[in-house]
């Protein structure tokens, strides 16, 4: 998100000023060395070129106060400069920085607004800035034809576990770390500082790459900020794809639950990607469930998976069509649909929502579906998640069978519906056929699918009969 998108330095006053100012300031931030300063006054040296911002702050102890010195500094003298002392009326406060208002300078007299820590700790935007902020940032993704994606870090991108909880099956791991360390394609790392391992999942850089030519975007996990930005270095060394967009914990406005609040752009542009969806009740229609990606042990037990993990079977998803290769079939199609010149020259009235939601209803169009003993019979039918996942995907679901049914899902075979399927030649499957048809977004060959090779649990949820992902 661009904070000075669209802003104009006009007068040192205004709220645009102070977005361009810290945009300014932010990109900055990710410059190995300073720019040539401008006309100094006073008889200022000016420091050569080579020099770098850290040899400027020489004497300060931590990172945190270097950027401290570089981007808090030059913000108070911005605010303190331009407007304290004027009496400028300003009602009401766009936001404040360090309990100041970015227009006139005045205290901030109570929490008012949003902060948004992970831009600066000491930031808060009131709603009529943050909608300011979304118009231009709205403008200026349509412009360069871009969406934005949310990723979601554990059981999405990767997987993690501690070093205490490396179980002797996968001892192999830390072997094979000792000699990878100089291997620039490695996808498996060890976090010493943190005392945990972490396995990126496969096809997440290509993933990254062709991603960010459609969509800008954002880290958004539950975790706390210094596991998060540890692997933001793993995934993004070069601070391309994400820089100082990495949403935590800490940023959330609501316990146990992730907003678009803190993202400083219009939910219309907004695709998710997460694995788990209760966290996203206010955004379910932006998001796309990830299978999740279960590499260790513990994540197999954290789950209640009793089968053995990928790392203990030496095995990993496939990078062709695994889930990331198949979300980013789905990311483009969406991208394409959104900026189709045949809907014409206006974009700025359209909706990523309703693409989603009418390509998830391509996947089961067709079928009509009836459960037997799938949920308790006691409870209302269409209230089941495995029933309103179906229609969701396209599906008519009903329950009782006629002969428009086109499939049973059970199981048991000894149902009187199963037989009546295998009668009357109709598809009779598990449940986990519409699971993976909804992660992999394509309706699955029912025949991978029979009741008698129902598993109890699978290490890849419900699509290893799907696609065979490990290798």
């Amino acid at each position: 998100m661009s904070l000075g998108a669209e802003s104009s330095l006009q007068s040192s006053s205004s709220s645009e000023d102070f977005a361009a100012f810290l945009d300014s300031e932010l990109e900055l931030a990710s410059c190995d060395s300073s720019p040539n300063e401008g006309d100094v006054t006073n008889n200022e040296e000016i420091d050569p070129p080579q020099r770098s911002k850290k040899q400027k702050m020489e004497g300060f102890k931590t990172s945190e106060d270097l950027e401290t010195e570089r981007l808090v500094k030059p913000i108070e003298e911005h605010i303190g400069t331009s407007t304290l002392g004027k009496n400028v009326i300003c009602p009401p406060h766009p936001g404040f920085f360090k309990g100041l208002c970015i227009r006139c300078g005045q205290i901030e007299e109570d929490e008012s607004g949003v902060a948004f820590g992970y831009i600066h700790k000491d930031l808060r935007l009131g709603n009529v800035e943050m909608a300011r902020l979304r118009g231009a940032d709205l403008k200026s993704l349509l412009h360069k034809k871009k969406l934005i994606l949310i990723l979601d870090l554990d059981h999405t991108l990767l997987n993690s576990t501690r070093l205490v909880d490396v179980i002797s099956d996968e001892e192999y791991l830390l072997r094979q770390i000792d000699g990878m360390k100089d291997d620039s394609d490695r996808s498996l790392f060890r976090l010493d500082s943190m005392h945990m391992l972490t396995k990126l999942r496969p096809f997440v850089h290509n993933f990254l790459k062709e991603a960010s030519s459609l969509f800008e975007m954002y880290i958004y996990t539950m975790a706390e900020r210094s596991y998060a930005i540890e692997i933001a270095k793993l995934l993004d060394p070069g601070k391309v794809y994400f820089d100082s967009k990495v949403i935590t914990q800490a940023d959330c406005t609501q316990r146990h639950q992730k907003g678009l609040d803190v993202v400083l752009g219009a939910e219309s542009l907004v695709v998710i990607l997460d694995d788990t969806e209760v966290v996203w009740q206010r955004h379910k229609d932006n998001l796309i469930q990830m299978e999740r990606y279960h590499f260790f042990a513990s994540s197999c037990r954290q789950f209640g998976f009793n089968a053995k993990s990928l790392s203990e079977l030496m095995k990993d998803e496939r990078e062709s069509d695994g889930a990331l290769a198949t979300v980013l079939k789905i990311l483009k199609r969406t991208h394409q649909m959104f900026f189709d010149p045949a809907l014409g020259s206006d974009v700025s009235t359209r909706d990523v929502r309703p693409l989603l939601k009418g390509i998830r209803q391509e996947i089961l169009q067709g079928c009509k579906i009836v459960f037997s003993r799938v949920f308790p019979s006691n409870s209302p039918a269409q209230d089941q998640p495995i029933w309103k996942m179906a229609e969701q995907l396209g599906a008519t679901c009903c329950t009782e069978v006629d002969p428009s049914v086109t499939h049973v899902i059970s199981t048991d075979t000894g149902t009187q519906k199963a037989h009546w399927a295998t009668q009357n030649k109709k598809f009779l499957v598990n449940p986990h056929w519409i699971e993976a048809s909804n992660f992999l977004w394509q309706r699955q060959k029912e025949e991978n699918f029979s009741i008698s090779n129902l598993p109890s649990h699978t290490i890849v949820d419900c699509t290893s009969k799907a696609q065979e992902s490990v290798q």
